[in-house]
């Protein structure tokens, strides 16, 4: 799948996790330092606020409550993996040389010595800018390098321009394509691990076919069944969204997908009342480029039929 398109539902969802960081305004650090001082360092924490997202959990049946923890579990192992994709050192290793404990606490905040409210912005000292495709591409890899390789075309060439991998270097230097199912095993095996187990205990049916299918998504990169399986749940109460989805992480070319994960527990009395979504009807062209190349004016689609074809041409995605 080159492409992945998530519809927005309609339900109102409370995030459930321990704390959350939410910018605040407060006076901007200087801009153009190379690495922040102390005070400097003060004044970038002060715009952040801690923030304990709740929800009640007596509305949930026991089997609900016994999965949270698994997904919780899931989502933690992408926290790890997002590391991995956005730095390219050790994330204890760049621990370990901080002192300051507020500036290892920044350096949590942003999954790296770079400032994301800073136009990622260094601001450990010693730590040179940031690469555009993070750590998704080698270091010191020009993209005419990898643009006269992908010229090359082929299987290798898509699988370079990939969603699902890493570009590494061969023995020999060449340009290589890594599998994320590969490049991050371990995580993904622990991570697929706990979606099953929480697949065994949910008790309805289409969230436990989308755990199912994504856990296996998480071992294979083919997300696309278990994107249209979340897709079709309409009664669960519990809901996670986890793998790699966007593609902000990769400056470069926007090519590479970076890891994520968010819990979700649905307000389902909230989510009775918010009105209904009107069908409207939409239009499509009738056969896309045959259509053009005949010199032909799209017909207008029905919304039930445009379904229908957005369903078949997501079945053909690579």
């Amino acid at each position: 799948m080159t492409s992945r398109h998530l519809v927005t539902t309609f339900a109102a969802a409370a995030v459930l996790a321990a704390c959350a960081q939410t910018p605040q305004p407060a006076p901007a650090p200087a801009a153009g330092s190379a690495a922040a001082g102390q005070d400097d360092i003060g004044q970038r924490l002060a715009r952040y606020r801690s923030v304990r997202l709740t929800t009640d959990l007596s509305k949930l049946t026991p089997n609900e409550r016994r999965m949270i923890p698994l997904l919780i579990d899931a989502a933690r192992e992408m926290d790890a993996i997002f590391w991995m994709q956005t730095y390219a050192g050790s994330r204890d290793s760049l621990m370990a040389r901080i002192t300051d404990a507020r500036m290892r606490q920044y350096v949590d905040l942003n999954y790296g010595p770079w400032d994301r409210l800073e136009n990622d912005q260094a601001f450990v000292p010693g730590v040179g800018a940031k690469p555009e495709g993070s750590n998704l591409y080698p270091r010191g890899m020009t993209k005419a390098e990898f643009d006269a390789e992908v010229a090359r075309g082929g299987a290798r060439a898509d699988s370079l321009k990939g969603l699902y991998t890493l570009v590494r270097r061969d023995p020999a230097g060449r340009l290589m394509a890594v599998p994320y199912h590969v490049a991050f095993q371990e995580p993904l095996r622990r991570a697929s691990a706990r979606l099953r187990e929480a697949a065994a205990l949910a008790e309805d049916p289409g969230l436990r076919r989308y755990l199912e299918l994504r856990a296996q998504a998480l071992l294979t990169d083919d997300f696309q069944p278990s994107d249209l399986a979340w897709m079709d749940m309409k009664n669960n109460t519990l809901d996670i969204v986890i793998g790699p989805i966007e593609t902000y992480e990769d400056a470069l070319y926007g090519y590479k997908a970076a890891n994520e994960s968010y819990v979700l527990i649905k307000d389902q009395e909230w989510s009775r009342r918010l009105p209904q979504p009107r069908r409207r009807p939409l239009v499509l062209p009738a056969e896309g480029d045959a259509v053009r190349d005949r010199g032909e004016a799209p017909r207008p689609v029905a919304a039930d039929e445009g379904v229908e074809r957005a369903e078949r041409v997501g079945a053909r995605a690579p």
